[in-house]
């Protein structure tokens, strides 16, 4: 009982460790980001992002929030079915839950004993699911603050106040319909998977689409808190990988301007090769210290 009480205090103490050094990793790039301050470009100013918001909520509110209910009751249920089955895709917890989890148990390893690929592969891994675990969980913040504080009807009371009825701060399950929180969490998860994986990026696109899309299938929102529940998911998300890669942190800034992730598909492939050959067996993972030769050590002790 002894003992496991010691492992115990002994991995939280780990933890804590790796912690501090995460904390002065992040404070000490804080002089790099200021040398990276070259202004967005076109699009990607918050007046810019403002702007898409206000056209596209706008356009959708008038043209397409009145008809869908109409035409969502004229379609067939195994429509509904169909986006019913993967509508809760969308949901925060489990994305919370793997990354959060993942995040703890690589904070109890005592990484530096590991081999170089092995450090390199627990480093990004950490990185990249502190990034999604703080995206989704900022996002997902953020969008129940705006939908309990605006109080939007939910469509299931189309008939009874219309697409249109906001009751401000009403605190009522029913109007809390604008934004969209599974949009939200897609949209920030969806974002951040594309910066990590640029290769896969419109494809990760195409499974975000239909997942949020899935929101107005199942008749749980109108098609405008979708728009602003993907436009708030993707813009936050977008500001935390630029200030990431501002300090080069996971991502970096290419020459163009454009953010990358640090590790590329080389490094990857190298990390998982050697993630695999510990696994089964065929390398140690500890890092080999070279031995100095003799007549070294005999100079520096003279020395």
């Amino acid at each position: 009982m002894q003992n496991s009480s010691n492992h115990v205090r002994h991995i939280l103490a780990r933890m804590r460790g790796n912690m501090r050094r995460a904390a002065i990793l992040l404070s000490g790039r804080k002089g790099r980001a200021m040398q990276n301050r070259d202004p967005l470009p076109p699009g990607q100013r918050p007046q810019d992002i403002l702007a898409v918001l206000l056209l596209t909520v706008g356009i959708a509110v008038v043209a397409f929030d009145i008809p869908t209910y109409p035409w969502l009751q004229s379609l067939p249920g195994e429509y509904r079915s169909a986006f019913r089955a993967v509508t809760d895709f969308g949901k925060a917890d489990w994305i919370l839950i793997s990354t959060g989890v993942t995040c703890l148990l690589l904070l109890a390893l005592e990484a530096g004993r590991y081999a170089f690929r092995l450090r390199m592969a627990i480093g990004s891994i950490f990185t990249y699911s502190a990034f999604i675990f703080y995206s989704v969980a900022a996002t997902g913040l953020l969008a129940i603050a705006f939908k309990w504080s605006l109080g939007r009807a939910r469509p299931k009371l189309y008939e009874e106040v219309g697409p249109v009825r906001f009751d401000f701060l009403a605190f009522d399950g029913t109007f809390t319909s604008f934004p969209s929180g599974h949009s939200t969490t897609v949209a920030a998860l969806a974002t951040s998977l594309a910066f990590i994986f640029p290769a896969y990026r419109w494809l990760i696109i195409a499974a975000a689409f239909w997942l949020a899309f899935s929101r107005v299938m199942v008749g749980a929102h109108y098609p405008s808190d979708v728009i602003a529940g993907t436009l708030l998911g993707m813009t936050f998300t977008f500001f935390t990988v630029r200030a990431l890669a501002r300090r080069r942190i996971g991502f970096h800034l290419s020459a163009a301007g454009k953010i990358a992730p640090n590790m590329n598909v080389r490094s990857a492939k190298a990390c998982v090769r050697a993630v695999w050959q510990v696994l089964r067996g065929q390398r140690g993972a500890d890092r080999v210290l070279m031995e100095q030769p003799a007549a070294e050590q005999t100079e520096r002790t003279n020395a």
